[in-house]
């Protein structure tokens, strides 16, 4: 989930000087000795996960104002810092009017590359950010900008490009926190409806007393306290789309009215003398089985065949796992520009406890969980200690190797244990991938594995930490089939000093 670095440079020592700077930061790097190779990079396959690009700007065969101005002419958003030997003004200027971020005269120190990474890295985050936001405020929002690595969302992204080509009523159902009004949106930004009104109703949080007047408005003096005309949702969304999420809730008096708006393309505002007519494009939503309430009464079977015309489903994020990694990766960027931190990315560890997690919440679950993440962190990156309530949701055990050196302490406390001191972290996971319990010879394999690498091969430590004695701890090795020829074992405790011989 670390972001990927794109250092495009024609001398190979500036390169691996600029490689090992970019590895201390935790993130990932790749290379290109031309602007030709860089082009081929940033417009191949690979190019959706460069997070950023190092571009000398004096190269032979294309030079960096060249591969500067050709990206920018299809991407905007990745942030791009021009190296070169020359520190000029005119240098300066050239860059930042072809679209750099930043400006570094070689050599640049590594303190200097690490501060221009990192507000590179925030900057970028929040420029899409803003691109997004600016994009869904003006009903723009596409299926482009939407976050989708696994198969099944790409055909779900398939089905609704078609969908928006016509006006066809949708019905999308999804488990809560998948992101139906999302996919809503995407739907409005791609068809010939786009930048016209998108009207966003929860059905099931309008007062009942209130819904008539809320969908369809009412005129001055119609009831008491209607002081002043009120256009209705659907008069608000004319000429756009009206989204009408968690429908299964709506009252059965008002689906009556619903089927009429949708049959006849009018509406009666409470208290008019006549109806009046509207363009809508309706998208409804619900995380209920809408056919088992129809079965029991408690949705009209004629609203309901009106509103499934074109359904879609909406996998939940444990079905589609493959979108966790950008999910994460994208909200732990955004949310560490928004808090001002320097969070490259996650941990291996913290990598796959995420992956493993069932996310019941969806993808608002995974959204809120990375900013307490974040707002957690005392690193540089999002380990298993920022996550204790998953971690404990899954039974995962978390120790910090202690730091070279270091006493390790007597007794530790699970408090002590999740201490953000973390050089690397270990888990031990209670659960597998469907959530029930692991059986318990794998727990004690991976519990001893874990012991002999938290205290560096002394065996007798990790007896004692264990509970049991040396003996029995190596015929548990080779009950457990593990390979005690890897074990390297020290006579001295980690706790005692190697004693000078006589």
């Amino acid at each position: 989930m670390s972001q990927t670095i794109l250092v495009v440079d024609d001398d190979p020592v500036q390169r691996r000087v600029l490689e090992a700077a970019i590895v201390r930061l935790g993130l990932t790097v790749v290379t290109a000795p031309g602007g030709g190779p860089a082009l081929d990079l940033l417009f191949g396959p690979r190019g959706e996960s460069i997070s950023l690009v190092l571009l000398d700007l004096v190269m032979p065969d294309i030079d960096g104002t060249e591969v500067l101005s050709k990206l920018r002419a299809v991407n905007q958003g990745t942030p791009v810092i021009v190296l070169t030997a020359k520190g000029g003004i005119d240098s300066a200027v050239e860059a930042m009017r072809a679209g750099a971020t930043d400006f570094l005269v070689k050599p640049a120190s590594p303190e200097r590359i690490r501060v221009s990474i990192q507000n590179a890295l925030k900057l970028g985050a929040l420029t899409g950010e803003v691109s997004r936001l600016k994009k869904k405020t003006q009903n723009l929002l596409a299926f482009d900008d939407l976050i989708a690595k696994s198969a099944i969302m790409r055909q779900v992204i398939k089905i609704g490009q078609r969908a928006a080509q016509s006006t066809i009523p949708i019905l999308i159902e999804g488990e809560s926190g998948v992101g139906k009004e999302l996919i809503a949106r995407a739907i409005q930004g791609s068809s010939d409806r786009a930048g016209r009104a998108f009207v966003a109703v929860n059905c099931g949080a309008i007062p009942e007393n209130l819904i008539e007047s809320i969908l369809f408005g009412h005129e001055k003096g119609a009831f008491t306290g209607a002081t002043d005309k009120h256009l209705g949702k659907f008069q608000e969304a004319d000429g756009g789309t009206l989204f009408l999420d968690e429908i299964g809730e709506l009252r059965l008096d008002m689906q009556v009215k619903l089927l009429r708006a949708l049959q006849e393309g009018e509406i009666d505002p409470v208290g008019a003398k006549r109806p009046v007519k509207v363009d809508v494009r309706i998208i409804s939503a619900t995380n209920h089985d809408l056919s088992e309430l129809t079965r029991e009464g408690r949705f009209r079977e004629d609203l309901y065949y009106r509103l499934n015309v074109f359904p879609m489903q909406i996998p939940p994020l444990r079905d589609r796992r493959e979108d966790i990694p950008a999910l994460a990766a994208y909200f732990a960027a955004r949310f560490s520009a928004e808090e001002n931190k320097p969070i490259s990315g996650f941990t291996p560890q913290a990598e796959t406890m995420l992956d493993a997690y069932n996310w019941p919440g969806n993808v608002r679950q995974l959204e809120n969980t990375v900013f307490r993440a974040v707002v957690l962190c005392e690193s540089d990156v999002l380990d298993i200690v920022d996550f204790p309530q998953i971690a404990s949701a899954m039974g995962v055990v978390a120790v910090q190797r202690p730091v070279a050196g270091a006493t390790v302490p007597s007794t530790t406390t699970p408090a002590q244990a999740a201490t953000p001191a973390r050089s690397s972290a270990y888990m031990v996971m209670a659960t597998d991938m469907s959530g029930h319990l692991r059986k318990l010879e794998e727990l004690e394999s991976e519990l001893i594995r874990m012991a002999i690498s938290r205290y560096d091969g002394h065996m007798s430590e990790v007896a004692r930490r264990l509970g049991i004695g040396r003996s029995t701890l190596y015929r548990k090795l080779k009950d457990l089939g593990l390979d005690t020829g890897e074990v390297v074992e020290k006579s001295e405790s980690p706790d005692e000093p190697k004693r000078a011989s006589a």
